[in-house]
């Protein structure tokens, strides 16, 4: 499986001694797991007689932590980390005369409102959050029409996997709601708590992480909450999978290169920003990962006719649905809280 295979690379990458480099042409990239095609790391390395150190976070919350002790040049967060990131002045603009490929970026991923022309951050792959279910198991007329309901459905009791992350599940039950996922809300807080744990009760989901992705490719649950891009790829792996994105609205993700203000090489880092824009590397790195591309041209590809994402309701985000959000920084408060009751949801409090 090409996500294996990829995982491997990243291993034998990761041991590569580093030699015969001097330090401005070193790059310290911080990145998710599973989230590029390393040839693209490679072929950089080549062209700009560089070496990478490419190491991998597993949520925004933990390179938050790593970034206060290391020293990176590249991170990739998502939107509401950059929120944060820059509220702390802990980022530096980009330059704009290195980075020229700009022009290529998607309309769904420009100008968001914290950095409205892009002088800070620049999208690399974004995403929705939706429901990928077994078709031969779950009747799509069902998902479709109870939407994040579904997992109130204690006919698919042993069946479901909830991604493992508060954030994302009081986005699920805010959303079911009618809620803002960005509320301060004591009252709604309290009844999208009520509402996860009346899922826990009626399906007792598994709270799981990466591990759903080659799960639900093979068919070891009947529905999912799921990321799209991981969607995008469970149903090129098997076709019994369809996906929802709920009419009660959901997350759009946008994550973006940044460079921090302490940042050791940041022209080397600019020219990479520059470098993942362009079609080839952008084309590579979406068609292995399958989260959608920010270059407007390589979307367009990838989800077009002999594209290989065609057909795959997962691949492109909706786009300019009214009840869609972005998350905004949280509060301390709203975050500490959140994350506690999280807990008392999986311990079935």
């Amino acid at each position: 499986m090409k996500k294996l295979i990829a995982a491997l690379l990243l291993l034998c990458f990761a041991v590569l001694p580093m030699t015969g480099f001097a330090a401005d042409n070193v790059l310290n990239v911080y990145n998710w797991g599973e989230y590029i095609d390393m040839q693209v790391i490679y072929d950089f390395e080549k062209e700009f007689n560089a070496h990478v150190n490419y190491t991998n976070f597993s949520s925004n919350e933990d390179l938050y932590i790593k970034q206060k002790a290391n020293s990176y040049d590249i991170m990739i967060p998502s939107d509401y980390m950059i929120e944060r990131l820059l509220k702390e002045n802990r980022l530096q603009k980009i330059d704009k005369s290195v980075v020229t490929n700009l022009d290529v970026l998607a309309d769904g991923v420009k100008h968001q409102a914290f950095d409205p022309e892009n002088d800070w951050c620049v999208p690399y792959l974004w995403q929705t959050v939706g429901i990928v279910y077994d078709k031969t198991k779950v009747d799509p007329a069902k998902v479709e029409e109870k939407g994040w309901e579904i997992f109130l459905d204690a006919s698919l009791d042993g069946h479901v996997y909830m991604y493992d992350s508060e954030r994302d599940s009081f986005m699920v039950a805010f959303k079911a709601l009618g809620c803002s996922m960005n509320t301060d809300s004591e009252e709604e807080i309290q009844a999208a708590f009520n509402w996860l744990r009346d899922v826990d009760k009626a399906v007792h989901p598994s709270y799981v992480t990466d591990e759903v992705i080659d799960a639900m490719a093979n068919g070891e649950k009947w529905l999912a909450m799921v990321y799209s891009g991981d969607a995008a790829y469970i149903l090129s792996e098997n076709e019994d999978m369809a996906y929802c994105t709920p009419y009660q609205g959901t997350n759009i993700a946008v994550d973006s290169m940044v460079i921090p203000a302490d940042a050791k090489n940041p022209e080397l880092a600019n020219k990479f920003i520059n470098y993942i824009l362009e079609y080839d590397n952008a084309l590579r790195i979406s068609e292995e990962v399958g989260y959608a591309s920010s270059n407007a041209a390589v979307l367009e590809e990838l989800s077009g006719e002999g594209g290989t994402y065609e057909g795959n309701e997962a691949y492109v985000p909706r786009a300019g649905y009214e009840k869609d959000e972005l998350f905004h920084d949280a509060s301390e408060t709203v975050r500490k809280e959140l994350s506690e009751l999280w807990i008392k949801v999986k311990l079935h409090e």
